[in-house]
């Protein structure tokens, strides 16, 4: 596990930066946006997905907004019978779809039932078909952007499980940084090699990912083969 005082430390290292540069104090949050946000959106981090419960539809109205905290929806569920306690309700997977076929299938609110399927009109807000039928819980999971590292939030899942991705994300935006990025530059290389070193780390983090959710050779959470990749049976 790396925290924060070492990232920072290991980052003025090798960027042979004097820590007390104010220049680098100031552009150190953008080091750490760029490395947080590029490795959050090229992976399907399961670390990020969570779910939430706290939406209930309104009886004959097929819309309803979900928390900002959602970065995707990944699926719904709605939660029978409704005014049921989550945790021993029954879950009524929905489709997701288009807007067009909700408007096509169920154009008139006013037909109601257990919701069948959902859009997302806008990075929050959902419609349902058909419009429900009771002021049903929906169970709601996706993905979320977690706290940034920082001096008060001194480890993240990335200084702790993927800390080399990390770094080396960081090193890509620094050689910006440092304008080490031209043929006139005093390590024209620099940004380009730290660029295929992350390209190298992220495909091996990527396989650790689909590991963890069975997506890898046959379905299984095991390391890919190349003698065992076709099913069996």
């Amino acid at each position: 596990m790396v925290d924060y005082t070492t990232y920072v430390a290991q980052l003025e290292q090798m960027i042979a930066m004097d820590p007390t540069d104010t220049d680098f104090q100031t552009i150190l949050p953008a080091v750490i946006n760029y490395a947080e946000m590029r490795i959050y959106r090229e992976l399907d981090l399961i670390s990020t997905i969570f779910r939430d419960t706290s939406v209930a539809l309104v009886k004959a109205n097929p819309n309803a907004t979900l928390p900002n905290t959602f970065v995707t929806v990944q699926g719904i569920n709605v939660l029978t019978p409704f005014a049921t306690d989550p945790s021993i309700a029954s879950r009524n997977p929905l489709v997701p779809t288009s807007k067009e076929v909700i408007y096509a299938l169920w154009g008139n609110p006013n037909t109601t039932g257990l919701p069948q399927m959902y859009a997302m009109v806008d990075q929050w807000k959902v419609i349902f078909g058909p419009s429900p039928d009771n002021f049903y819980t929906i169970e709601a999971y996706g993905t979320l952007r977690p706290a940034p590292l920082s001096a008060s939030n001194t480890t993240t899942f990335l200084t702790t499980y993927l800390y080399d991705l990390f770094l080396a994300a960081s090193m890509v935006f620094v050689s910006g940084y440092m304008r080490n990025f031209g043929a006139q530059a005093s390590d024209p290389q620099m940004s380009s090699s730290w660029e295929n070193q992350y390209q190298a780390l992220k495909t091996s983090a990527n396989i650790e990912e689909l590991r963890k959710k069975s997506w890898s050779d046959s379905w299984t959470a095991f390391s890919p083969t190349p003698l065992a990749q076709p099913p069996r049976g």
